[in-house]
């Protein structure tokens, strides 16, 4: 495909169409109220939700691309001046409320975008997802493969989002004194929250942008902005601090819970290996069986592993919206596309899929490995250049450092610039405006 076509997730002048996963702000950078560079294709949901992130835009620019349809598109080569057909398909990538994957055909080939996305392995959705996929490629092979490398390294392990919820579940119960503060985006972890309050029956708090956004979504009963109904609250994660939680704990019992696959801590407190007491160490330390078939199903990855307690009023559980490194290599597997490059990347800090997974594409790892600017290889296939928020974007992680310290520090735990650059190394979006982890 030319240059100067198509765009996804990236807001700059040049391209014919463009295309949004989702509204997270680091997949929004340069998208404003008053834009007018071209038409924006995306799901129905996030145009529902486009509004409220950007008041006052020209709604008649949006084109809603339902799940699993072909859309084609008439567009002009730059080149030639001549009508060129592109069809595309939006895939649901259960990362947040109305993300999706878009998949690409036309005679420039077969080109997928996930976006940031999380499938896991025994969801519904996931299964729908990969069905949908399969289906609308039939004999097709995906030339490239824009993938969400957000924890693209074998370090990154995380139980799947309904055992992190649990987790969650777990943690709250073991406190029935203590009001409940869990940090979270203005999108995304809904499914979470929703996870909570049908466990404990109870409402949950919210600060009022978030609760309309909560209304958009449909949820009208479960969540509220009074405090005085619950004592589970969400809470803006920006706000969520060490100092915060000291202040709330002068006037009652508080524990802060951040739910997130990123390594906020370097290591727990000391002395609390067993963390609040036997609830998680008997739910955790036995495998969970079905009740249908008597099989036994994953163990959660590490037990007690994934949730760390790294201040007394604070604890850590890997509940993540991206897929882990073990689901990011099933998807390769499902799709088996030619080739393929990250969509989190950076002129000096990038993890290039194929140092890990360039053996499922039949390609030889990188030699540069973690900082290795993917190249065309020699033996000729086919790398076909599209504009995107992960292919242009320059300095991902420039103010990484400077803006994960700060982050860092309001949690009261201090990283050196060494263990910094190396979490960077690992492929983790250390820091971006709202991204969700």
């Amino acid at each position: 495909m030319e240059e100067g076509i198509i765009s996804v997730d990236r807001w700059a002048e040049g391209s014919q169409a463009y295309f949004l996963t989702h509204l997270h702000a680091d997949h929004t950078q340069g998208l404003t109220s008053s834009w007018a560079k071209g038409p924006i294709f995306c799901s129905s949901l996030t145009a529902k939700l486009f509004p409220f992130k950007f008041p006052n835009f020209k709604l008649s620019l949006l084109r809603v691309l339902d799940l699993g349809s072909w859309q084609p598109l008439s567009l002009i080569s730059p080149s030639t001046g001549s009508k060129i057909t592109v069809q595309v398909m939006a895939i649901d990538a259960h990362h947040c409320p109305g993300a999706v994957m878009f998949l690409f055909r036309g005679e420039f080939g077969c080109l997928l975008n996930t976006g940031d996305f999380r499938w896991e392995k025994n969801t519904e959705r996931a299964k729908l997802g990969r069905e949908m996929l399969l289906n609308a490629l039939q004999d097709d092979v995906v030339d490239v493969l824009y993938l969400d490398n957000t924890y693209c390294n074998p370090s990154y392990e995380f139980p799947s989002r309904e055992v992190a919820a649990q987790q969650v579940v777990d943690i709250i119960t073991s406190h029935p004194e203590h009001d409940i503060i869990i940090g979270v985006d203005t999108l995304g972890k809904e499914d979470l929250l929703l996870h909570i309050s049908n466990a404990l029956n109870t409402k949950i708090w919210v600060w009022p942008e978030r609760l309309q956004t909560m209304h958009l979504l449909g949820f009208h009963d479960i969540f509220t902005t009074k405090t005085s109904v619950t004592r589970v609250r969400a809470v803006p994660r920006y706000s969520f601090s060490i100092e915060t939680l000291e202040g709330l704990n002068t006037m009652r019992p508080t524990i802060g819970i951040i739910p997130s696959g990123l390594p906020w801590v370097v290591k727990p407190i000391e002395g609390d290996d067993k963390l609040f007491g036997s609830l998680l160490v008997s739910r955790y330390n036995r495998s969970k069986v079905s009740s249908k078939s008597g099989k036994q199903n994953d163990k959660m990855d590490g037990n007690l592993g994934s949730v760390k307690r790294f201040h007394k009023y604070i604890y850590s559980v890997q509940y993540s919206d991206h897929s882990c490194y073990q689901e990011i290599e099933e998807f390769i597997k499902l799709v088996h596309p030619t080739n393929m490059k990250g969509i989190v990347s950076s002129s000096s800090c990038y993890v290039d899929p194929l140092y890990y997974f360039g053996r499922l594409c039949g390609i030889n790892q990188p030699l540069q490995g973690m900082h290795h600017q993917h190249q065309k290889k020699e033996r000729g296939d086919r790398v076909v250049p599209v504009h995107t928020n992960s292919k242009f974007r320059s300095g991902c992680y420039s103010g990484v450092e400077k803006k994960r310290k700060k982050v860092v520090g309001r949690l009261g735990v201090h990283l050196s610039w060494m263990s910094v650059l190396r979490q960077a190394q690992r492929g983790v979006k250390l820091a971006e405006n709202e991204c969700s982890d």
